[in-house]
């Protein structure tokens, strides 16, 4: 059994209905910190770093067992957004966001020990379509605070997919986690039946 180190419930619902037996528990991890140390890094990178960072945070500690770490990164106009503070920022996001294409960056990497054994990193392209301020209060009344901690300020299984004209990318990768190339590296370290 693998060990997710996340809260993300999409991230739990993705290895559920993959069927993949896992033990969720949340790094403690300071992501500023890591943040800060990927300076000059494209969001790709810095996905893939705080995807690691989580991962080795659990690692130390669970000896022997693969630890499973995933994050997502926005990149709109070639600014990078976390997920919002406040209300009053996520209103300030999708002010930002309407009318421009949102570049989301997922990563996972696996660890054991303090072996990277995998990672990768995946995006998709989501055009967001203008969005009125009344739009915009409607959405955080419905959504609001379930978005409060998703990049992007939206969920693409709930209303969040009121915000967008055309998405490019696969569904998992929007959803927070390259699911694919994940059960692929699950199959090669012989956690799953090939």
């Amino acid at each position: 059994m693998i060990i997710l180190a996340s809260k993300s419930a999409s991230r739990r619902a993705m290895l559920d209905a993959a069927g993949i037996a896992y033990e969720a528990i949340p790094a403690d991890l300071d992501e500023r910190a890591v943040e800060a140390g990927q300076a000059g890094k494209s969001p790709a990178e810095i996905a893939l770093a705080l995807a690691c960072a989580k991962a080795a945070a659990l690692a130390a500690a669970h000896d022997g067992r693969l630890v499973l770490g995933s994050d997502s990164l926005v990149s709109v106009g070639g600014k990078r957004f976390d997920k919002p503070a406040d209300r009053a920022a996520a209103v300030q996001h999708l002010r930002y966001f309407s009318g421009k294409t949102m570049h989301l960056h997922s990563a996972a990497a696996i660890i054991r020990g303090d072996e990277i054994l995998w990672q990768h990193a995946a995006m998709a392209s989501l055009k967001v379509r203008p969005l009125s301020d009344q739009f915009i209060e409607t959405y955080l009344q419905a959504e609001w605070p379930e978005v409060s901690g998703c990049v992007g300020v939206f969920r693409i299984e709930a209303m969040g997919v009121q915000l967008f004209e055309t998405i490019e990318g696969d569904q998992f990768t929007i959803l927070g986690m390259p699911l694919l190339p994940l059960l692929g590296a699950l199959r090669d370290l012989g956690e799953l039946p090939s």
